[in-house]
């Protein structure tokens, strides 16, 4: 078995796609017209501005629009000195030049949240998005809670930037403000979504798969490497290899293999995945998940059920009724 070096996908590939694509489109075009048409309720606040901004006669004021953020037993004097802090101003400094106008963001903030109300109807129609600073807390960058959405924006500032030198290289590109909806929606997905009790391995990137699906579902206009985390060039490398990695976890019997290690070595970040080959270097982190997505839409495509239906069938069903085949 080899794998493929990177190569641009074939135009028998691309000429399939856009007879595809024609052929659904007018079904595709009703859906979106449908969904743009749902009202949402949504105004973004900035305080990470409002309380870079306050003086202490107007601390109080903040702190009562924004009481979720402050500790009640911590006295003014704390957030006042907080506020000084040199690494908190260069932040807000940094955020400033970076999202004086966050651009397209509210519109793309807006269609989300309309694709959440389209697929989870119970879902509020009313929304107030946060921003703040998070102090690169990478552990709550977006946060969907309810009629709340919160974006720590000083971990969206580019992966470049010097406040993310002591990351790996491979993490960095999650800093980048591509992030923020793929992310939001995680945070979302995954709040819906039921546990994994199963520890095969089948299982656990097809439970990677089911999320990487919603969030797609969610987002329609997002690229597939954003949704991923990835870049253009690894998503093309998983695509060209599609039939390779699937071969190796075949041969190498993985998919009810309940080894722990094979999570970190397919499907949670990395610098690349563990084939334990030479084009190991060559391949990106995660492909477990990606093959898992493959195998939802596949399955997704072939049955009739809602997302709701997805997240509470077992990865076993979903693989037999997907009849998934990697692309040659």
């Amino acid at each position: 078995m080899t794998f493929s070096k990177f190569t641009n996908l074939s135009s028998v590939v691309l000429l399939v796609s856009c007879v595809f694509w024609s052929s659904c489109g007018d079904k595709q075009s009703e859906l979106e017209k449908e969904i743009s048409a749902i009202p949402i309720e949504m105004t973004i606040a900035r305080f990470d501005e409002e309380f870079n901004k306050a003086d202490i006669s107007e601390l109080n004021q903040v702190k009562k629009k924004y009481p979720y953020f402050f500790n009640e037993n911590l006295p003014d004097e704390f957030w006042i000195e907080k506020k000084k802090d040199t690494l908190f101003v260069e932040l807000n400094e940094e955020v400033e030049k970076k999202f004086a106008d966050l651009g397209d963001l509210p519109k793309q903030l807006e269609d989300f949240f309309k694709y959440v109300k389209y697929y989870y109807p119970q879902e509020s129609s009313k929304k107030k998005v946060i921003t703040l600073i998070s102090e690169v807390d990478v552990t709550a960058k977006a946060i969907y809670a309810d009629s709340l959405a919160l974006i720590a924006l000083d971990t969206y500032l580019g992966e470049k930037h010097r406040f993310y030198g002591g990351f790996p290289e491979y993490l960095r590109g999650t800093f980048e403000s591509t992030q923020i909806l793929p992310d939001l929606a995680e945070s979302f997905v995954l709040q819906k979504m039921p546990g994994n009790k199963d520890r095969t391995f089948l299982a656990g990137i097809i439970q990677h798969g089911k999320a990487l699906y919603a969030k797609k579902l969610l987002l329609p206009s997002i690229d597939d490497a954003y949704i991923m985390g990835y870049t253009p060039e690894q998503i093309k490398w998983c695509q060209v290899n599609e039939q390779y990695m699937w071969r190796y976890f075949i041969d190498n019997n993985l998919l009810y293999d309940t080894d722990p290690r094979l999570t970190s070595r397919f499907i949670t970040p990395a610098p690349f995945s563990k084939y334990y080959l030479d084009i190991d270097s060559d391949s990106p982190g995660k492909t477990g998940a990606w093959l898992g997505w493959q195998i939802v839409k596949t399955y997704m495509q072939n049955n009739n059920v809602t997302l709701q239906d997805l997240f509470n069938t077992e990865a076993k069903e979903i693989f037999e009724k997907s009849k998934y085949k990697p692309k040659k």
